[in-house]
């Protein structure tokens, strides 16, 4: 099998402009090889998932599954790209990239109008976090009123809309431009928002990062299955029946199961 060269490059909002960071570019790895070269989007500020390391460098959960499924994978060099979560759908739209690896919940709007794999490579849950010692939350109910740190488009978010539609007292989402889960959490720490809705093991590890007086409460709202989005069409579709295989596989042997230990402490695959 080909060793695989991987580059990591960032995604600007503009979308239009992919930097090679560090080493030589995957494209002239896989013209040497013949492979041809997938672009994934992921996020470079979402630990332990996708996020850059002190080398710059793209790496967590996400990102080695990835590189797990490559290295399996005959004819094809994946090349990772860090993108900002306001314009990943956009970038793969608009095929600046043909795959997302980026905790992406396989919703039932999603999979209307994105390609995912038929198998999910981590279970995840949805919790509530609120500034240390506050006891007046709870429940998703217990947010209406109050303002919550949201992301436009993210699962979490859309859970939270989807509540609003029939809430008495609707739950105020505060949206951020920035879209760093550290600063809406700090968001939290400092009052400026009464609450942050995400992953229970992603707020875990900003927090111990950034030493936050921030806490989750309550049970968690809900669970959901992570999937690779690839695009949508032709090209797509053959890679899915080729990797579909493969985390197949990587759930079977245990491979996932390791890295899930690896990055976040326990064991999250999906049966």
């Amino acid at each position: 099998m080909t060793r695989k060269n991987y580059v990591l490059g960032s995604l600007f909002l503009s979308i239009s402009a992919i930097g090679a960071l560090s080493g030589c570019s995957s494209e002239e790895a896989a013209s040497a090889t013949g492979d041809q070269v997938i672009t994934v989007g992921t996020q470079n500020d979402y630990p332990p998932f996708a996020f850059a390391d002190d080398s710059n460098e793209l790496t967590g959960y996400d990102v080695e599954m990835v590189k797990v499924i490559d290295e399996r994978l005959d004819g094809y060099t994946f090349e990772f790209v860090a993108v900002p979560w306001d314009s990943m759908f956009l970038a793969l739209e608009s095929n600046k990239i043909q795959a997302i690896a980026d905790q992406v919940a396989k919703t039932p709007e999603r999979q209307e109008k994105y390609l995912f794999t038929n198998e999910s490579y981590f279970a995840a849950e949805t919790v509530i976090a609120v500034k240390t010692g506050r006891e007046d939350i709870q429940t998703v109910e217990d947010l209406e009123g109050k303002s919550v740190g949201a992301l436009a488009g993210d699962s979490y978010t859309l859970l939270l809309e989807e509540y609003n539609e029939t809430a008495d007292t609707p739950i105020d989402l505060k949206y951020s431009e920035s879209g760093n889960p550290s600063e809406m959490l700090q968001d939290v720490q400092n009052g400026r928002v009464d609450a942050y809705v995400n992953d229970p093991i992603m707020i875990d590890a900003v927090l111990e990062k950034n030493d936050l007086g921030v806490e989750i409460v309550g049970q968690p709202l809900v669970n959901d299955d992570m999937g690779i989005v690839l695009k949508n069409g032709e090209e797509g579709e053959e890679l899915k029946a080729l990797i579909d295989p493969i985390l197949k596989e990587l759930k079977e042997d245990g491979t996932l199961a390791e890295l899930s230990i690896k990055w976040t402490g326990g064991e999250y695959i999906p049966e």
